[in-house]
């Protein structure tokens, strides 16, 4: 008897070479776009399935998990996984993969490009010459906060919170930073980086805060009213990591307020809906979860994911698939 073709669901569009790659090896359905962001959605579909690769918009619950019956594993579209029951996945004896290094220099940039729209006011200089305003340069006209000079507290020192250190090192940014633990003295020394052992700390002493930590219990609503209350009126809030991480009703509270100057935010706490306080927060530059948004780094982030799958399902070996979980 043939043996039988795996199949593969992919929950929505990613780039076509992914997916040729997949065709290659497997029979693929691919979702539309919101189609599985449904957990009933996906239980209805999920049994026909050898392999899941799906985004973070996608609950891999215990219900799904159980209802998939020929699932080998799941490989997240992202460096987190959040989204999905690892533990019940391990029961299940269904493997667990995500996509790291390949988001890192991608969301490097992104940081730093956020953080310039938000303390040089880009966005509000920019609404303004559209809705016909400017009439000339103005000696006092949107001013901003210079980096250089300034501390850029980093929570959650891996390879993107390093990334952003990096390039704020060469705007003239000092360093500081609160890891679980502290990373080598060669990092340390190459970044002029200087460990804080609290949040609450190195919250006090930041001009900008960074959040590039993942989303756990300990750091769910980490920035919360009374974080937002140690850190100085003129600084700035950046958060590429987890939506939940910031409790978005007191964030839209202190800029409101000018408890801080402002914020930068790619990522929120019931996404893809935005706290309706934040949407009318001042200096607040919201943007619709693309840190990772290259071409390159999307094509990479879905060949990583692809390669794993094919590998479990062709019975590799787990130590030559170095991105399972």
């Amino acid at each position: 008897m043939a043996q039988q073709i795996p199949k593969v669901l992919v929950t929505e569009p990613i780039p076509e070479k992914n997916l040729a790659y997949l065709r290659e090896h497997s029979i693929i359905k691919v979702g539309a776009k919101g189609e599985f962001q449904n957990e009933n959605n996906l239980i209805n579909a999920i049994a026909n399935y050898d392999a899941l690769l799906c985004m973070l918009s996608n609950p891999i619950t215990k219900k799904v998990l159980e209802a998939a019956h020929k699932l080998k594993i799941v490989a997240n579209f992202a460096v987190g996984y959040n989204n999905i029951d690892v533990e019940t996945a391990k029961t299940l004896g269904i493997k667990v993969a995500n996509t790291p290094d390949v988001l890192t220099e991608a969301c490097g940039d992104f940081a730093m490009g956020l953080l310039m729209a938000v303390t040089r006011r880009f966005n509000e200089a920019e609404q303004y010459l559209r809705e016909g305003n400017f009439t000339g340069w103005e000696p006092l006209g949107f001013l901003g906060m210079e980096l250089r000079g300034k501390t850029l507290g980093i929570v959650g020192m891996g390879r993107i919170g390093q990334a952003f250190a990096y390039r704020a090192r060469a705007f003239g940014m000092n360093i500081a930073y609160h890891n679980r633990s502290r990373v080598s003295p060669q990092i340390e020394d190459s970044l002029n980086a200087k460990f804080v052992s609290t949040i609450e700390e190195l919250a006090k002493i930041s001009d900008v805060l960074s959040l590039n930590c993942p989303l756990t219990n300990e750091t769910h609503h980490l920035v919360n009213e009374n974080l937002l209350k140690l850190m100085p009126t003129h600084s700035i809030l950046i958060n590429i990591s987890r939506g939940p991480v910031v409790d978005e009703a007191a964030l839209a509270y202190a800029l409101q307020n000018k408890i801080i100057a402002g914020a930068g935010i790619d990522v929120f706490e019931k996404e893809p809906k935005v706290h309706p306080d934040l949407l009318k927060a001042p200096n607040c530059v919201l943007l619709p979860h693309i840190a990772s948004a290259t071409f390159e780094t999307r094509e990479a982030i879905g060949m990583l994911a692809s390669k794993a799958i094919v590998s479990v399902l062709k019975g590799e070996h787990d130590r030559n698939i170095p991105n399972l979980i």
